[in-house]
């Protein structure tokens, strides 16, 4: 038994679940990253944003930080703040998740809201610069996690895990909001000689790939209108992107939580959608791996509640049916696949 002196020692190493296979020999697999502390993928940035200022003189013992946060990348750094000796300030609205925002005060750190805008999406551009503002009255360290190197640096180790793990990631799927996440994974990946193809999936609402601006409710991915992309979100490193709307990533995730018993976030639930519905699209026998993002426990006042996803509504049973067709279908090739050859009938001269 692994005995560790603090939780950030327990970052990494997160398991994998197979979640479909097809009679290609394709399969599906999560990477768990839920099962980070404080839930999420973030807190390996988080983390490593931190190590970078502290090296570089940015960040002096006893010192603050300031930064806009949707929930799970303030809960990284909150963690490694009180175990480094840091105060936090996080700028956040009610657009993030009720459970994220109780997380961040239960581990003491000070929260200033900002007002969202009329039509309910995110407050992300106010969020920034209300940061901003606050870090130079207060003198405090200010990451700027869409644009900060240490972001994606973070994702070394995930790469790293992921090829001891499996051998080879031929397809990677991920939400995207910084882009850290995916294209620092990707980069490290190609680094070590892997040529995965790499997939971004963003709201239905979000610009980063150019689509038109609109409200949506899944939380912690995509930008809204007037948000400038930051350099995190390396194109280079990315093929292919998708636009899930909140319907159809709210199904991927509670189907699959009626299926495995295992919760997982909205914008994973879009990137498991993206999955499942091109799994058949990737050559045979390839390994296609999903980041889970964070944990679903975190939004069961909203994307696992109906009368939330009534009140926006967005809750679909027929997107659930589909997704629920998707499994029924690779399981059926699977048995097909399975079956033996008929031996072939020889003809008489």
């Amino acid at each position: 038994m692994t005995v560790v002196q603090r939780a950030s020692d327990l970052i990494g190493d997160t398991p994998l679940l197979e979640l479909a296979h097809t009679g290609t020999g394709t399969r599906l697999l999560l990477k768990l990253e839920q099962m980070n502390p404080t839930g999420s993928c973030k807190v390996r940035m988080a983390r490593q944003m931190i190590i970078e200022a502290e090296r570089d003189g940015r960040l002096l013992p006893g010192g603050h930080i300031v930064e806009p946060t949707s929930g799970n990348t303030g809960c990284g750094l909150a963690l490694v703040a009180l175990e480094r000796g840091y105060r936090f300030t996080a700028v956040v609205d009610r657009h993030a998740a009720r459970e994220k925002l109780r997380m961040l005060s239960a581990m003491g750190v000070r929260l200033v809201f900002v007002d969202c805008p009329s039509d309910g999406g995110p407050s992300s551009v106010r969020r920034r610069q209300v940061a901003a503002r606050l870090a130079a009255e207060l003198g405090a360290y200010h990451p700027d996690q869409h644009n900060n190197p240490g972001n994606a640096n973070g994702y070394d180790g995930l790469a790293a895990e992921l090829l001891r793990q499996l051998g080879t990631v031929d397809v990677l799927i991920a939400a995207v909001g910084t882009g850290g996440s995916l294209c620092g994974t990707i980069r490290g990946l190609r680094a070590a000689g892997a040529r995965t193809r790499s997939v971004a999936v963003e709201p239905v609402g979000s610009i980063i790939f150019g689509g038109p601006p609109g409200v949506y409710h899944q939380t912690g991915a995509g930008s809204p209108a007037g948000f400038p992309i930051g350099s995190n979100v390396d194109r280079s490193m990315v093929d292919d992107a998708h636009l899930v709307s909140d319907a159809d990533a709210f199904a991927g995730a509670r189907v699959v939580a009626r299926r495995t018993g295992v919760l997982v976030g909205g914008t994973t639930g879009g990137a498991i959608h993206v999955a499942l519905r091109r799994l058949f699209a990737y050559p045979p026998g390839s390994t296609v791996v999903v980041l889970c993002n964070d944990a679903g426990e975190k939004y069961l006042d909203s994307v696992y509640d109906d009368g939330w996803l009534r009140e926006r509504e967005v809750l679909d049973e027929l997107a659930q049916r589909r997704v629920e067709r998707w499994f029924t279908t690779y399981a059926a090739s699977v048995r097909i696949a399975a079956r033996p050859m008929p031996l072939p009938v020889a003809v008489g001269a």
